[in-house]
């Protein structure tokens, strides 16, 4: 499944270990966003991890899942683009 993982975090500590955690599970596409294609039990354990670094009380974090209609609507203009899964070609 895709999801868009956004955040905001007050701390600088915290935000750094958010980020940390979040490379290790997608790709950054802005600062505090991040694109994650991952399977339901990677989506469990990222959620825990990262939820478990969170101040309730000034952080902020939001999971987007995206099904494959909605990722194939996904429109963006500037820099970037949209994350292209390498592991498979068209030949």
């Amino acid at each position: 499944m895709f999801y868009m993982v956004c955040y905001d975090i007050s701390d600088d500590g915290r935000r750094r270990d958010v980020q940390k955690i979040l490379e290790g599970y997608g790709k950054r596409v802005q600062y505090s966003v991040f694109d994650c294609d991952i399977s339901d039990i990677q989506y469990r354990t990222l959620r825990d991890e990262l939820i478990a670094k969170l101040d309730n009380d000034t952080d902020s974090l939001r999971f987007y899942p995206l099904c494959s209609a909605c990722y194939g609507k996904i429109e963006y203009r500037g820099t970037g683009g949209i994350n292209e899964d390498d592991r498979f070609y068209i030949v």
